[in-house]
């Protein structure tokens, strides 16, 4: 069994023909990504509540929803309500990180903070075993179709080392610029949860693209 997840980012997706898009990944992922924008915390806007109801009631996948928004506290019930399996917020957006786990746990979810990449990886150290999920973006957020960042490795690291030396099981997710080039260093510095849009969706065949991906960890 594999001791890693490849979550496809739907962003980069047809959105005029997207459940076929998510259909031909059956048998190859196990979660699909869904980037929540706003238009304030990132310069882009992106999808909403309807789409993710919509795509819920047709695939069993899980959804790791990624709040790229300011004020998280106000749509994560209605996220959760949606389907949503993961909810992840950013650190930058809140000033009680505390608040929003709680809040998301009891709506029945898997909490996770994502932290911008411009953000000292320190900051968000304390809160590696407060959470299910740690997103360590390796981007800047807003945009897909961006090159893996430098210096991301050694972000990663330094948080498989804090979760490691807690004894936490905290999944640590990678989001941006993962292709077949950055994952296995990204799988060497620590990550296990790797989100990848352009290089599944812009392939005419996404179910192989995440096949080569998941060929690039094992070599």
């Amino acid at each position: 069994m594999s001791d890693f997840e490849i979550a496809p980012s739907i962003l980069s997706a047809d959105f005029g023909y997207l459940m076929r898009d998510i259909d031909n990944l059956k048998g190859t992922a196990k979660h699909l990504h869904i980037d929540i924008m706003d238009g304030h915390y990132v310069s882009n806007l992106s999808m909403g509540i309807p789409v993710v109801k919509s795509i819920r009631k047709h695939t069993d996948l899980k959804f790791d929803t990624h709040l790229m928004i300011t004020n998280p506290e106000k749509y994560i019930k209605v996220f959760a309500e949606a389907g949503s399996d993961n909810i992840s917020f950013h650190y930058e957006c809140t000033d009680d990180p505390r608040l929003l786990i709680d809040q998301i746990h009891d709506l029945g979810c898997n909490a996770g903070i994502a932290v911008h990449p411009d953000t000292p990886i320190e900051e968000i150290l304390p809160w590696v075993d407060k959470c299910e999920l740690i997103m360590v973006m390796t981007v800047h957020p807003g945009f897909g179709e961006q090159g893996f960042l430098n210096g991301s490795l050694e972000r990663i690291s330094k948080v498989r080392e804090a979760i490691d030396a807690k004894g936490a099981k905290t999944i640590l997710s990678v989001d941006g610029g993962i292709n077949v080039s950055t994952i296995k260093p990204a799988y060497d510095a620590g990550a296990r949860f790797f989100v990848a849009g352009n290089a599944v969706f812009s392939k005419e065949d996404p179910a192989k693209a995440v096949m080569d991906l998941r060929a690039c960890v094992s070599q």
